[in-house]
C-alpha cells in the first residue's frame, strides 16, 4: 500500500531591503513577489520567486537600494544645521551667516522620497547691502564688517586695496583694487609688407623692454640656402614696429622675446616671388638675317629659378607685346601667328656676359633658333623670367632690330644704281668733248 506526500517548499527566501506578496501557500507552482521596502528603490533584477517540484524556491534576482539625497543645498550667506542624514524625511535648517540678517523665505529642506531636497527660499542680506562689485573679481572672505577680493583667474590685480569695509553708517568702503586682464608681454604680431615686423607690448610699467628678435630662412629650391639673423631692440613704447632685411622666396620663422619676462612668439612667412633683373643690352638695329646680339649681366641668388626667353617679333601693321603675359616654356605651344619664342636659355649657364645669334637653326632649351625670312622686319625681345611652383614674374627689353631687303629689291637697286651711274658718265664726256672743241 502507497502513500503519496505533497512536497512542499516553506517559507521562501528573504531578501535585504524587500516586502513580499504571498499567499503563504508553498505547493510547487506557487509564486511570491517582492517588493523594495519603503525609502529604498529598485535598481534591477527579477522580483518573483516559483516553488519548484523539487520542494524549493527559485532564487529571485531582485536589488533595492537606499533612497539617499546627498549633501544639501548650498546657499550664500548662510549656514547649516543637519545631523549628516540624508535619508527621505530628513531635514536641514539654514541660518545667515554672521554680518547677514534673514530677510524672508523659509529656512528648511527636505529630503523627499525621490531622492532630491526640497529647495529653501531663505533670503540673507549683508547690513550694509550687497556686497561691492569689483570687475573681474571673486569674494574670497567676508563677515559682518570686511569683504576680501580677489582677481579672477586670467586677470592681474594692478595697484589699490583689495579690502572693502562696511562703516559705522551702513556704507561700504569699497576697494580700489583694478583687476586687468593678463595678456602675454608680444600680441598682435605680423609681418607688413614682407618686410617689417609689428607686435603690440603689454606692458604694466612705463619701464623699458628689450626685445630679441631672430629669424630664420630657408628655400625649397635650394637645400643649402639657410639665412639665419639675430636683432635687438630696445623701447618703451606699446606698438613696435622692426624691418628686416628678409630676402626672396623664402620661407621664414621669426621668433621675438621679451628679454624681462622670457615671454616667446614666433609667426611664419614666405616672401613672394620678385620681378627679375633686366639684363643691361646694347640695342642694334641690324640689316643681316643672322644678328649677334650680347648682354652683360650681374649674378643674382635667384639664378637657379630664372631664365632668358628670346623672342622675335615680326614687325607687322600694329603691334602690341605683353611682357607680364605667362607665356608657356613648351616647345610645342605657339604664342600667337606671328611672335614665337627662338630660345630659352637657364641664367646658371649664363656668365657675366653673353652672345647670342638669332636664327643659326639650332635648338635652345627644346625651341628652334629658326632662321630669319629675307625680306621682312623683325624686333628682337629679351624676356627675363623667375618662376617658382605657380608664379611668374618677368621683365623685358628690347634688343635690337632686323632690317630684311628682299634679293630682287637688291639686285633693282644695283640696276638703278648702274644706269644712272651710266648716265652720269656719258654726260661728263659729252661736256668734256664741247669744252675740248671750244678751245681747238
Amino acid at each position: 500500500m502507497f502513500f503519496l506526500v505533497e512536497t512542499l517548499c516553506g517559507s521562501p527566501p528573504i531578501i535585504v531591503s524587500t516586502e513580499q506578496v504571498w499567499n503563504r501557500n508553498s505547493s510547487p507552482g506557487s509564486t511570491v513577489l517582492y517588493y523594495c521596502k519603503e525609502g529604498f528603490y529598485n535598481t534591477g533584477g527579477h522580483n518573483v520567486s516559483i516553488c519548484n517540484e523539487n520542494g524549493q524556491w527559485t532564487l529571485p534576482t531582485l536589488l533595492c537600494e537606499e533612497i539617499l539625497c546627498g549633501d544639501p543645498p548650498i546657499l550664500p550667506y548662510t549656514g547649516q544645521v543637519w545631523n549628516g542624514s540624508s535619508t527621505p524625511g530628513s531635514t536641514v535648517s539654514y541660518y545667515c551667516k554672521i554680518g547677514f540678517y534673514h530677510d524672508e523665505g523659509k529656512n528648511i529642506s527636505l529630503c523627499t522620497m525621490n531622492g532630491f531636497w526640497t529647495k529653501p527660499n531663505i533670503s540673507c542680506k549683508a547690513k550694509c547691502g550687497p556686497v561691492p562689485f569689483i570687475a573681474n573679481s571673486v569674494v574670497v572672505w567676508h563677515n559682518r564688517s570686511i569683504v576680501i577680493h580677489r582677481c579672477l583667474d586670467g586677470y592681474h590685480s594692478w595697484r589699490g586695496s583689495n579690502v572693502s569695509v562696511c562703516d559705522s553708517s551702513g556704507l561700504w568702503q569699497e576697494a580700489t583694487l583694478r583687476c586687468i586682464e593678463i595678456k602675454p608681454p608680444i600680441s598682435h604680431l605680423f609681418v607688413l609688407n614682407e618686410k617689417c615686423l609689428r607686435w603690440k607690448a603689454e606692458k604694466y610699467e612705463d619701464d623699458t623692454e628689450v626685445y630679441r628678435v631672430t629669424y630664420t630662412g630657408s628655400r625649397d629650391f635650394q637645400r643649402s640656402f639657410h639665412d639665419k639673423r639675430k636683432r635687438f631692440l630696445s623701447s618703451k613704447a606699446q606698438q613696435l614696429e622692426l624691418c628686416l632685411n628678409l630676402l626672396p622666396v623664402t620661407n621664414y620663422s621669426i621668433s621675438i622675446t621679451a628679454v624681462s619676462t622670457r615671454f616667446t612668439a614666433t609667426i611664419t612667412t614666405n616672401t613672394s616671388l620678385p620681378v627679375p633683373p633686366a639684363p643691361v643690352v646694347y640695342y642694334r638695329e641690324f640689316e643681316t638675317p643672322v644678328p649677334t646680339l650680347g648682354l652683360h649681366r650681374s649674378p643674382n641668388p635667384l639664378d637657379p629659378i630664372s631664365l632668358y626667353q628670346v623672342f622675335v617679333l615680326p614687325v607687322e601693321g600694329i603691334m602690341m607685346f605683353d611682357c607680364s603675359s605667362p607665356a608657356s616654356s613648351n616647345p610645342t605651344s605657339k604664342l600667337s601667328l606671328t611672335e614665337y619664342i627662338t630660345a630659352q636659355i637657364d641664367v646658371t649657364h649664363v656668365g657675366t656676359e653673353m652672345n647670342f645669334t638669332v636664327g643659326d637653326a639650332l635648338y635652345y632649351g627644346g625651341f628652334f633658333n629658326a632662321p630669319l625670312e629675307n625680306g621682312r622686319n623683325y624686333y628682337i625681345i629679351l624676356r627675363a623670367v623667375n618662376q617658382w611652383k605657380m608664379v611668374l614674374k618677368s621683365s623685358c627689353v628690347l634688343w635690337a632690330k632686323v632690317r630684311g631687303t628682299s634679293y630682287v629689291l637688291r639686285v633693282s637697286s644695283l640696276s638703278a644704281l648702274a644706269f644712272i651711274g651710266l648716265v652720269a658718265l656719258i654726260i661728263l664726256v659729252g661736256y668734256s668733248f664741247i669744252w675740248i672743241f671750244k678751245k681747238t
